[in-house]
């Protein structure tokens, strides 16, 4: 695994909604939408997957790749975990979401902290593909 290096931030949230269906004879699906700005210019895409951090994943994969114009599918999360970091009440206890993702030449990791397990997802997530934008050398 690589040494952890400053990168450029190439993306601002605006927003994300997350949604998780779950019917009586099907497996849970989720949906995300998601807006980011680059150089103050936002952008909107949606998209699905297995859970709330695919869809989200998916989401902002589709909208940077449209931006930014490279190829993206090379990059993906092999590993996602979730740790409790203080002795908060149960569900209410902050966590550490730690992201492993590689592409076809290194593999790195990313982490977000939070008091919500989503919030942490995204910004583990987020910083996954900044890397990934600055080793592709995208300005």
């Amino acid at each position: 695994m690589e040494k952890r290096e400053e990168t450029k931030n190439f993306f601002e949230l605006e927003w994300f909604r997350v949604r998780t269906e779950k019917s009586k004879n099907e497996p849970c699906s989720s949906h995300a939408t998601i807006k980011i700005s680059v150089d103050g210019k936002e952008t909107i895409d949606a998209a699905e997957g297995t859970g709330p951090v695919s869809a989200i994943d998916n989401a902002l994969r589709k909208v940077l790749s449209g931006i930014y114009k490279t190829d993206l599918d090379a990059m993906c999360l092999v590993d996602y975990n979730v740790h409790v970091i203080n002795g908060g009440k149960g569900s209410a206890s902050k966590v550490r979401v730690s992201i492993e993702s590689q592409d076809e030449y290194r593999r790195w990791t990313t982490i977000g902290t939070s008091e919500d397990i989503i919030e942490a997802s995204w910004q583990a997530l987020a910083d996954s593909f900044r890397y990934k934008l600055a080793k592709n050398g995208k300005k």
